[in-house]
């Protein structure tokens, strides 16, 4: 499995837990299920520009810099301007190649507004890292894995095993011809598979009632119920993403292998999670060196059909779209202390929610007693707070509850160094970029309408 220079090699584990179970815990990367810090590897710069004024011939001035410096252009998109009513903007999409600087210098020159969007085109005055402004971009990097699903480190159980080796490969290959709006793939898991998985879930089933948070043990019956959660069959990504999609507009997608930290955040931003199919090695059914199905359908499915722990999850995805990098890592250990391995108080108790936790027979039992600390989850200093991903965490933080956790995160994303806000447009399942005093002014309007028909409610009641 590839790893960036900045990631520690995870050591091998050890054989027996402070509490005595497996050393159950999933090695996940920094940040949580499939996110690891890298380069990103997409190499097309979009710019986004104005003309001052309507003049004809004005796209024909552009295309010709394009032309005089040497840029091809894969993408040519022109649109009414959400930054003056009456206005319009060109979205070029460029690819690599030419005197590209020339052109940009140029380009910026002639526009009245103009952004650059990119993963490798730095400049500091405009540029904005590329993020994905449409629910279908995100085809643009589900591929662009940093490690394939077949890669396994020599101490991973598999590694020897031929015929797993090659089942792995099947799984990584039908994610990684997935495209968004088809359906998800379905899997007919082997006898063998579907033991590994009767086994974790009989383990774990006997500790939520007492360890889980009351919206996970409210939503896992519904489950059980609707989506084939049983001992004896592994539930498919298709029924539970559409379970999701009722309840919260979450879906989950198909991953081959493991995404960047900020790739696998802006996935949050559309309410998409993306999420393994292969199951751990049959040899040790109590431990997995990475996230597998049983990682995603016992702990984090659950959660996301809770309204506000979505609604919380989707705030850290917001909150990365043009995020700077340093931003991108702070948000991602956010992710890992909540999401992965967060604690909330329940009615004077502390439960777990973190889906680390709600799959490890091991973690769970230990995070509920006195031996790690527990701090306020406080996303400034949560962000900081470094944390081992070969064994139990020293550390956990506990939330008061999921709409605490969210407030908390949206004033936390307020100090992100951005030229511009965000906002999840539900109805075209895309990213509204916010920086023109039009646009806050037509949302503002919006919401007033809103209010009136709420206060009319109000009044009738």
């Amino acid at each position: 499995m590839m790893r960036s220079s900045s990631i520690p090699i995870p050591s091998t584990p050890k054989e027996s837990s402070p509490t005595g179970s497996p050393p159950d815990t999933p090695k996940l990367m920094p940040g949580g299920n499939y996110i690891k810090p890298g380069r990103d590897s997409a190499k097309s710069t979009c710019l986004i520009f104005s003309p001052p004024e309507e003049e004809v011939g004005i796209l024909a001035r552009y295309l010709k810099i394009f032309e005089r410096h040497g840029v091809n252009l894969m993408h040519i998109e022109s649109r009414p301007s959400s930054r003056t009513p009456s206005g319009y903007e060109f979205m070029v999409e460029c690819a690599p190649g030419g005197d590209m600087g020339a052109a940009i210098t140029e380009v910026r020159g002639l526009s009245e507004h103009f952004t650059i969007i990119s993963r490798n085109y730095k400049d500091n005055i405009n540029t904005v890292p590329w993020f994905p402004r449409r629910i279908r971009d995100l085809d643009k990097f589900a591929n662009q894995i940093l490690s394939y699903g077949a890669e396994l480190d020599s101490d991973h159980p598999g590694f020897t095993d031929a015929v797993y080796r090659e089942r792995r490969k099947y799984f990584a290959d039908i994610a990684y011809h997935y495209k968004h709006g088809q359906p998800l793939p379905h899997v007919d898991y082997t006898k063998e598979e579907t033991e590994t998985w009767g086994k974790v879930f009989k383990q774990l089933h006997t500790l939520y009632r007492t360890h889980a948070c009351k919206e996970h043990n409210h939503v896992f019956p519904l489950l059980m119920q609707n989506c084939g959660y049983r001992e004896d069959n592994i539930p498919q990504l298709e029924d539970v993403s559409n379970f999701l999609k009722d309840c919260t507009g979450f879906t989950l997608r198909p991953v081959a292998g493991l995404l960047s930290s900020r790739d696998f955040l802006a996935g949050l931003a559309f309410r998409v999670f993306h999420s393994t199919q292969y199951i751990r090695h049959s040899s040790r059914p109590f431990y997995t060196p990475e996230p597998d199905v049983c990682h995603e359908l016992l702990g984090h499915a659950p959660l996301f059909a809770d309204p506000a722990f979505a609604q919380f999850s989707q705030e850290i995805g917001l909150a990365s779209l043009g995020a700077p990098d340093d931003f991108i890592e702070k948000l991602a250990t956010c992710f890992w202390f909540t999401v992965e391995f967060g604690l909330c108080h329940e009615n004077g108790e502390v439960k777990a929610y973190g889906a680390g936790l709600l799959s490890s027979y091991g973690e769970l039992q230990y995070a509920l007693t006195d031996k790690p600390e527990i701090r306020p989850f406080e996303p400034a200093k949560t962000a900081m707070q470094k944390y081992p991903i070969t064994e139990y965490q020293p550390v956990y933080y506990v939330a008061e509850s999921f709409e605490d956790a969210k407030e908390r995160m949206i004033k936390y994303a307020a100090t992100i160094p951005r030229r511009f806000g965000v906002r999840y447009n539900a109805y075209t399942e895309s990213i509204e970029v916010l920086d023109s005093k039009p646009q806050i002014e037509t949302l503002v309007q919006n919401v007033t309408q809103e209010m009136q028909i709420l206060l009319d409610c109000l009044r009738k009641l």
